[in-house]
């Protein structure tokens, strides 16, 4: 019983912050993003921490989250995804792809289309462009019409034509 309530609780606490992140109050957010896990570690948890500390430019920090978050869960597919993102803000591009093919096999993943994203950046990045366009369509065929994706499409189409 009492597992199942510091599960609730810690769930409670990983909602709210995440609710704070996106007002904006990124200290509070970590706050009880560092709660939720002392209560109960969750990946969801260890993950948006480390997306709040890449807020503040702490990436090495973020990074390190993402990775205890996979040793709680590793069939959450946001900490590979972010690994891959934070590499590549960092020029670590050769690097990134491993993350974002693990992110892209990932069993347990609400948005499949990120790491398939990121991998087009990082593609494009290395100047591979056609396994670039590739990755952008395959985010595409799972989700359709995203704006982000489209438009890097179109700017990769335009600079081979």
């Amino acid at each position: 019983m009492e597992n199942d309530f510091q599960k609730k609780r810690a769930h409670e606490l990983w909602a709210e912050g995440q609710e704070l992140q996106l007002r904006g109050k990124l200290e509070k957010a970590i706050e009880l993003y560092e709660k939720s896990i002392q209560i109960f570690p969750t990946a969801e948890a260890h993950t948006f921490l480390g997306w709040a500390f890449s807020f503040q430019g702490r990436i090495d920090d973020a990074i390190a989250q993402c990775k205890r978050a996979i040793e709680v869960d590793p069939s959450l597919g946001n900490p590979y995804n972010d690994i891959g993102s934070y590499l590549i803000g960092q020029g670590n591009i050769d690097e990134s792809i491993q993350w974002l093919e693990k992110a892209k096999s990932a069993s347990r993943y609400d948005a499949k289309h990120f790491p398939y994203i990121n991998l087009g950046r990082a593609y494009a990045a290395k100047g591979l462009i056609l396994r670039a366009i590739q990755e952008f369509e395959e985010a595409l065929a799972i989700c359709p019409g995203d704006p982000t994706t489209l438009a890097a499409l179109k700017e990769l189409r335009e600079a081979i034509n």
